[in-house]
């Protein structure tokens, strides 16, 4: 883990850790929904159907904000998350978020500082409207094609309150997918965690053929264990370590928020400008969560 970047905003921001830089953030929990996830019923491990609790099918033509928050400010790398229908957008069934170039410079700023950049990045969170403990958490999106380093993009999950054990990864992190262009056909899921030495787990060999169409990313969460799968194949399985910190489930046992994001690449990922092909674009078909 290099040098990760904490706090940059009180809301959440790119999570890149396997291969950038991390940033955080913190809104509170809200109720969730009752919607209809697509109506399909889906068996679970040890018997019974997952129940829906949230979804988004993003059917309309307007984000919906009593579900999301766009982000604004920093991201950890040389673009800056911006608050426009050019970042962030719905349309043809998808939510889509952009990184692209602007036509003239704009500074970028927070209470702890801000720069000058050219690239904005566009980013959705849930905090403040959604979180849930447990569960099933599916999304179906398309990622960027590109295979020149500098774009990079996740769908992961933050915890309400990211100082609960102590400051990252010691409260925890869920990436459900990471994608860096630098390493075409490739998703990586991250488990956040202190346990004992060891501060994540993950694995980094889950290849998804055509990266650019869409495929799901699922998260099965229970007390004791995560499970990570890419159309329904397991890339990841963990079993938590009890001695960190006192019981089995922590830092996992609080609700956790969900976050979506495209931006610009950092070391090893580091965005090039002029080959790094922008925009870069990932299409969101749908968020579905279940109980």
């Amino acid at each position: 883990m290099a040098n990760p970047v904490r706090r940059l905003a009180a809301m959440p921001v790119a999570v890149l850790c396997v291969l950038a830089v991390c940033t955080v953030a913190v809104p509170t929990a809200g109720a969730a929904t009752q919607n209809n996830c697509g109506g399909t019923l889906i068996a679970k491990p040890g018997g019974g159907y997952w129940q829906c609790t949230w979804d988004d099918e993003f059917t309309g033509s307007k984000l919906d904000t009593t579900k999301w928050t766009v982000q604004t400010g920093p991201t950890g790398g040389p673009a800056c998350f911006v608050d426009s229908p050019r970042n962030v957008y719905v349309g043809n069934g998808s939510l889509h978020l952009v990184t692209r170039k602007t036509t003239s410079e704009f500074y970028c700023g927070n209470a702890t500082g801000g720069f000058v950049t050219q690239y904005s990045a566009g980013e959705v969170f849930s905090g403040g409207s959604f979180s849930q403990l447990y569960g099933r958490f599916e999304f179906r999106a398309a990622f960027p094609a590109a295979e020149v380093a500098g774009l990079q993009e996740a769908l992961w999950l933050w915890p309400n309150d990211d100082l609960k054990y102590g400051p990252w990864p010691m409260s925890g992190e869920i990436d459900v997918a990471e994608v860096a262009s630098r390493y075409p056909g490739r998703s990586v899921p991250y488990i956040h965690y202190l346990s004992g030495t060891d501060m994540n787990v993950t694995n980094d060999f889950c290849m998804i053929k055509n990266i650019n169409y869409m495929h799901r990313y699922t998260l099965e969460w229970t007390p004791t264990t995560m499970t990570i799968s890419y159309d329904g194949n397991v890339c990841i399985s963990d079993v938590y370590n009890p001695d960190y910190p006192a019981t089995s489930s922590a830092p996992f046992d609080q609700p956790f928020f969900i976050a979506m994001t495209q931006a610009l690449g950092v070391a090893p990922n580091a965005f090039i400008p002029g080959k790094t092909p922008l925009p870069g674009t990932t299409r969101i078909d749908y968020v579905r969560v279940w109980k």
